[in-house]
């Protein structure tokens, strides 16, 4: 979007929480609270970590504002107008504990594809699998873990069979889908695409719009692509033109991109543009970008066994731009990628700071003690002095052909090549020894460094954009870079531009505090290798049985639970665990559980975590280690 803006296109950056799907109103009630307060507690933290890592939405709204409702049933309508979406009977699980129907989320059990433990009636984890809760095997609800009944419910179906063909042309042909997404979505349409209830029984979502449907909302798959629209409506009515939504959406010449995650590839793929050719009068996407699936130290991340890197708690410590550039620089979107502490901290060291930074920091600083703070006016240039400056256009080309094409790593990698370019140039022209014996040629080069470090602000923009800013407010330049052109890259600054104190652009990351970061991250155990350890070293672990007398929700996550824990005699402990998917905080409250007392203290999400409760993993199901009979807190296990 970034480089959109510099180009001067009529370009706006839509996003938007999905609020309506059943995570929220299984968090709601294990928190004993209310969706819509779920959804604004999440709605902020998730703006907060999206602007902390500089993404600069023209609007980031939410798919419960009035707005989204309208235009969502709105397209329910007009499918159903077009004899898209049908009435039928559906056989559903019914908890008869909790007395109501369980749609998706609310079903756990046994995955019918690879046999995996907790998987979930929508999808399993494990193999990756799309389901639907009457799939499973060994069903029960996720709420109270009883086995569900099957019973019938009146629901609405989408006729995603009747797009089988259009989707399958439209996929083949578009050329804007990146071989990921064609290759994934083909797959599906290869298989034959099957019609889908729209529908679920809840009291959370966009109402159905039909008479007599109380307690039925729509699908959140359906609801949730509506709220690019939807947003898009809510930024041109705040801009005080509330057509301007179609410019974009309906006008033959807007062009629609969508980001993604490789798990939602089928709904952006295969869904949403066939609701869009069921409508009508939409345009479809013209282009869809799909990252793959992103790992940490070599594992599958994990919010409720810790092993996750909160945004929040990286910006504590950390700039955002050395994990946009690590990210970026690492992550092509062919493959899939893994965050390792070590090496963010070995290509922040040795590529932003020991590259880039050390370039514009060594250019400023000569620049400022042998220049009067000004860059000099250059004498006649020799054929090197030109050729360093023809590498900006061509680095210029070379990003703009890999941002349109979608390889941001390698329009990343042609910028950096200009930084190590600039180097390699400053130490062959050896300014340090020509200002005394020839300052012409020290003022010429170091007027040509000046002018790289100028094309590197606005280059980097639209990777870097806090490091970009600090360049060009360095420069003492006028306005901000992010206001700047894509044709001001080659423009130059004239001789005596006078420049602000240069400060380092980067400062290097110590081994020390890469090392607290991994300790702060659960160890691998048993998952990654199998340790030996003697007797002796066994009965070193103090485990204890520890009663559960207070469960507290971790506000900025889904899946932890905050213990204090009554260890006997007064002493009382506190555990940061991830029990919240497995048990409600009520089933917690006073439960005895198996505790190792005798480990080093650490912080998650800033919360102290003393001691840890001992569970037990079968596949994707945990459970409690817990004494067989009544017994005091504090009783040592032996």
């Amino acid at each position: 979007m970034r480089y959109l803006r510099l180009r001067g296109h009529d370009a706006i950056y839509v996003c938007a929480t999905d609020e309506h799907g059943t995570p929220i109103t299984i968090k709601a009630e294990q928190e004993k609270s209310s969706p819509k307060k779920i959804a604004d507690r999440y709605h902020a933290l998730i703006l907060q970590d999206l602007s902390g890592m500089g993404c600069s939405f023209d609007i980031f709204s939410r798919t419960t504002t009035s707005i989204h409702r309208k235009t969502t049933q709105e397209f329910f309508s007009k499918l159903l107008e077009h004899g898209y979406v049908y009435e039928s009977q559906y056989e559903q699980l019914f908890c008869e504990r909790c007395g109501r129907f369980l749609p998706d989320r609310y079903v756990e059990g046994t995955c019918p594809y690879c046999g995996a433990e907790g998987a979930r009636g929508d999808a399993c984890d494990a193999c990756g699998r799309y389901l639907k809760p009457m799939e499973l095997r060994d069903p029960h609800c996720a709420i109270c873990k009883s086995k569900p009944v099957v019973k019938a419910s009146r629901h609405w179906f989408f006729k995603l069979s009747a797009f089988q063909e259009k989707i399958g042309r439209w996929l083949s042909s578009n050329q804007g889908l990146s071989e990921n997404v064609k290759k994934y979505a083909l797959q599906w349409v290869d298989e034959g695409l099957r019609d889908w209830c729209i529908t679920r029984d809840l009291p959370w979502g966009v109402p159905v719009p039909i008479a007599d449907t109380e307690n039925k909302v729509l699908y959140v798959w359906f609801d949730a692509p509506i709220g690019y629209i939807s947003s898009t409506k809510i930024w041109a009515s705040e801009s005080g033109d509330p057509e301007k939504w179609r410019r974009f959406w309906q006008d033959k010449d807007g062009k629609i991109v969508h980001f993604i995650g490789k798990d939602i590839i089928y709904h952006h793929s295969i869904f949403w543009p066939a609701m869009v050719m069921g409508v009508g009068g939409y345009n479809l996407p013209s282009a869809i970008v799909a990252g793959e699936y992103l790992t940490l130290e070599g594992r599958k991340m994990s919010k409720s066994r810790g092993w996750v890197v909160e945004v929040s708690d990286y910006l504590k410590d950390f700039e955002p731009d050395s994990l946009r550039y690590y990210l970026v620089a690492s992550s092509p979107l062919t493959k899939d990628a893994d965050f390792s502490w070590d090496e963010f901290a070995s290509r922040h060291n040795n590529e932003l700071a020991d590259i880039l930074g050390n370039f514009v920091h060594r250019t400023l600083v000569f620049s400022y003690r042998n220049f009067q703070g000004a860059v000099p006016e250059p004498g006649e240039m020799d054929s090197y002095d030109q050729g360093v400056l023809d590498k900006i256009s061509e680095t210029q080309r070379e990003e703009a052909r890999s941002i349109e094409s979608f390889n941001f790593h390698r329009g990343l990698r042609a910028v950096m090549d200009l930084a190590s370019a600039g180097n390699k140039y400053f130490n062959d022209k050896s300014p340090w020894t020509t200002v005394k014996d020839d300052p012409q040629t020290a003022k010429t080069t170091i007027y040509v460094v000046n002018q790289i470090v100028k094309a590197l602000s606005i280059l980097l923009e639209p990777f870097l954009p806090f490091t970009a800013e600090k360049i060009w407010s360095t420069l003492g330049l006028e306005g901000s870079v992010h206001d700047q052109s894509w044709d001001g890259i080659v423009s130059r600054i004239p001789p005596g531009q006078q420049l602000k104190p240069p400060i380092p652009l980067f400062e290097k990351i110590e081994p020390d505090k890469i090392e607290a970061k991994k300790h702060g991250l659960p160890s691998s155990g048993a998952e990654d290798k199998k340790v030996g350890i003697s007797i002796e070293e066994f009965a070193k672990l103090d485990l204890r049985v520890g009663k559960i007398i207070q469960v507290r929700p971790v506000a900025s996550s889904s899946e932890l639970l905050y213990l204090t824990i009554d260890l006997g005699d007064g002493l009382l402990r506190n555990s940061v665990s991830g029990l919240l998917p497995h048990y409600t905080l009520n089933a917690l409250e006073g439960k005895n559980v198996v505790v190792l007392v005798n480990i080093k203290p650490t912080k998650i999400l800033g919360l102290i975590s003393e001691v840890m409760v001992l569970a037990v993993a079968d596949g994707k199901k945990l459970s409690l280690l817990v004494p067989d009979s009544p017994v005091n807190p504090g009783s040592l296990i032996k």
